[in-house]
């Protein structure tokens, strides 16, 4: 047996063992060690502003595990589950999201997750908050949406304040370097002031979804307040996208050889320049047309000795850099069978 997968098994009966065991007892905590964490502090935020916290599962028992329902002791939290049947290893994501436009100022909620699968239990996870009032920011947060891989992006909102006539932002913070801000005073009169801030996003910003948060510095006394938190969501979509990945060519005989096609696609027509691997048993097959998807074959000859093969494909291709893209390739070559042996005569 491999060592790596009987420590796993080993791991996944020990924790099992003692989750059978708490449970007849009408114990919670085998529920509770499924959370990463259990609170969660959004701190003073502006009025009409998104923002939403996730609280991650991962199922680490052996027993499959399922999210019955969840309820909320406040209607300032709304809640969406991502997934509630969880197989040993896999996560979801508890998303609380809290309702900035119609409630304001404290707000502290209990969201409590029930459990029915594999026993009932309950785990209780915590939310707070302090909405102001003072502070709108509109649009609620910089919503990028999708954005092409090498484009730059830009978004604006307006930052509204009333009280203090002396009341200022002082700067925007933000730790995504590929993320710029900036931040112009439009109006100050009887007490009311409002910022224009221009959110962009630069051109080499990596593909992938983004979620992040600016920072809004300002001048107010209280340094809990003296900040106010806007996020930021976009996904930035790659020039270059290969499927399947990985490509699986399931378990093989020695000697045996199989093909597989990989759809590659991008956002305009080019021309596959090669194909790179580190591993000899992969050929390819492409053409040299310029065209936005290609079909590419993939064949491997699997050789005498058994074992697990993963690697990885590098597909290069002209249209520069930053559209290049790889993918994951995995089989199982099989030990070979024995001859039988002739029964005794």
């Amino acid at each position: 047996m491999n060592s790596a997968i009987g420590v796993r098994s080993l791991a996944i009966s020990a924790v099992a063992g003692v989750l059978l065991a708490a449970a007849p007892a009408g114990g919670q905590e085998w529920a509770r060690k499924m959370f990463s964490h259990t609170s969660h502090d959004f701190g003073v935020v502006a009025r009409g502003a998104k923002m939403e916290h996730r609280f991650t599962i991962e199922n680490i028992y052996e027993e499959d595990a399922r999210i019955a329902s969840i309820r909320s002791t406040c209607g300032c939290t709304a809640t969406e589950i991502t997934k509630r049947h969880l197989k040993t290893w896999e996560k979801a994501e508890i998303v609380a999201t809290l309702d900035t436009r119609n409630f304001l100022g404290r707000k502290d909620s209990t969201l409590t997750v029930v459990f029915d699968l594999p026993f009932r239990a309950e785990v209780q996870l915590h939310v707070q908050s302090y909405i102001r009032s003072d502070v709108v920011v509109h649009p609620g947060g910089v919503q990028f949406g999708s954005v092409n891989q090498g484009a730059p992006a830009e978004r604006r909102l307006s930052v509204s304040y009333a009280g203090r006539n002396d009341w200022r932002i002082e700067r925007v913070e933000c730790e995504n370097p590929f993320i710029e801000t900036q931040v112009t005073e439009s109006g100050r009169a009887a007490g009311r002031v409002t910022y224009d801030l221009v959110v962009r996003l630069t051109a080499d910003s990596p593909a992938g979804y983004l979620r992040d948060q600016l920072v809004l510095v300002t001048n107010d006394q209280n340094p809990r307040a003296a900040r106010v938190p806007v996020t930021v969501e976009g996904v930035v979509v790659p020039a270059l996208s290969v499927r399947p990945s990985p490509l699986m060519l399931g378990v093989l005989a020695p000697g045996q050889s199989i093909t597989r096609r990989l759809v590659v696609q991008g956002q305009t027509p080019f021309r596959i320049q090669s194909i790179q691997c580190d591993d000899p048993r992969f050929a390819f097959s492409v053409d040299d047309e310029a065209k936005p998807v290609h079909l590419v074959s993939v064949t491997f000859t699997a050789g005498s000795e058994p074992g697990q093969v993963n690697s990885t494909l590098r597909i290069v291709t002209d249209l520069g850099s930053s559209a290049h893209s790889e993918a994951a390739v995995q089989a199982i070559i099989a030990p070979a069978q024995a001859d039988r042996a002739s029964p005794a005569q």
